[in-house]
């Protein structure tokens, strides 16, 4: 692996290891008992995750493009912004950096997990879930999340920010697609986000969990991945 991968790898990695522990330990705050912000609501998780999302990039991106998710980094491969080599490397540390995350996040919360007594609500933590299991349309709400997302990454290159912008304004658009979208899957948009932790929660002896429902596993990975590449290709439309 050559120097330039080699630091890019490692951005990749810290940065998904960021926006894990901050994105998942926001929805621990709020669905866990007994914690000071138990129960504050949608708006508190569409603001944390935002915000996970552009401090991540913040923290990372000196070292790496800072994509943080398997689902831009292959958008941006298709539309030529990064090399196809860099894909599988990035995506390897996307995902090693979102199960240490969500690691990160049990062992912060660990009393917390013991006072919350309902599988489902553990679950919510690691991983999201549909409020009406109708499998067709959260993989539509999946693919829908995740083309604006990468369309407006994409965009959002073309225009000019002051220095230091970049990565607050994607953290707005994540906030807008948590509140816009968000409500029907919980709007994983990433399939490291999700999948990562939810590997984490089948291994961790976590209290009072149940299964990590792998039956609804793909929806958070395929979903994501097809909106990606969608984005690309109508990107890649426009002169």
């Amino acid at each position: 692996m050559d120097t330039a991968l080699t630091q890019h790898v490692l951005g990749e990695f810290i940065g998904t290891f960021v926006l894990v522990i901050l994105g998942d330990g926001v929805v621990a705050a709020d669905v866990l008992k007994r914690t000071k912000s138990n129960g504050s609501g949608w708006v508190l998780i569409t603001f944390g995750w935002g915000l996970a999302v552009a401090m991540a990039v913040f923290m990372s991106g000196y070292l790496s493009p800072a994509h943080i998710n398997p689902a831009v980094t292959i958008g941006m491969a298709i539309a030529g912004e990064t090399p196809w080599g860099y894909v599988l490397p990035y995506i390897l540390a996307q995902m090693a950096g979102a199960i240490l995350g969500a690691v990160v996040v049990w062992l912060h919360y660990k009393p917390y997990f013991e006072a919350t007594e309902e599988p489902e609500t553990v679950l919510a933590v690691f991983s999201t879930a549909p409020g009406i299991r109708d499998i067709g349309n959260s993989v539509i709400g999946e693919i829908i999340g995740t083309t604006v997302l990468v369309f407006g990454i994409l965009a959002f290159g073309r225009n000019t920010f002051g220095d230091g912008l970049n990565p607050l304004v994607v953290g707005l658009l994540i906030v807008s697609i948590g509140m816009s979208l968000g409500g029907t899957t919980g709007y994983a948009i990433n399939p490291a986000r999700d999948l990562g932790p939810r590997i984490a929660h089948q291994f961790l002896p976590i209290a009072n969990k149940g299964d990590s429902d792998w039956g609804y596993a793909w929806v958070p990975v395929v979903g994501p991945l097809i909106g990606g590449i969608i984005a690309a290709l109508l990107f890649m439309l426009i002169p």
